[in-house]
């Protein structure tokens, strides 16, 4: 079973994400903070990360590039999912490092679908 690490910031979302990767069969960490996703990238080593952009500590461009920097990285997908969806962000994001993007707020019935198009990518 895969894990996913969630870094997210937001309580609802938090727990829209969580119960959609739940009954979709993976296990997930939580995160609400940049500096914690950081702290259980290293700790955890899930198998994917889903990576929310605006953090109350720092942003996810950040966490993305400490994720990257670190000998945590090992190549773990980062999926950005954000509502700062600004014309650009997606292919600056991309290029930065992340892995895949999702826009906010996420449709229930399709972000698995999205996620698991994301993973079969990169594999």
């Amino acid at each position: 079973m895969k894990t996913a690490l969630i870094i997210e910031d937001d309580d609802g979302n938090m727990e829209v994400i969580s119960i959609l990767l739940e009954n979709s069969g993976y296990q997930y960490i939580k995160a609400e903070t940049g500096q914690k996703g950081i702290e259980l990238a290293h700790e955890k080593l899930p198998d994917f990360i889903l990576l929310d952009i605006q953090l109350p500590d720092m942003t996810g461009l950040e966490v993305l590039k400490k994720i990257r920097a670190s000998k945590t990285d090992g190549h773990i997908p980062i999926i950005a999912m954000t509502s700062y969806a600004m014309a650009g962000d997606r292919e600056a994001l991309l290029a930065a490092g992340c892995n895949g993007y999702i826009e906010k707020p996420v449709t229930p019935n399709k972000v698995i679908k999205q996620i698991q198009m994301i993973l079969e990518e990169i594999i």
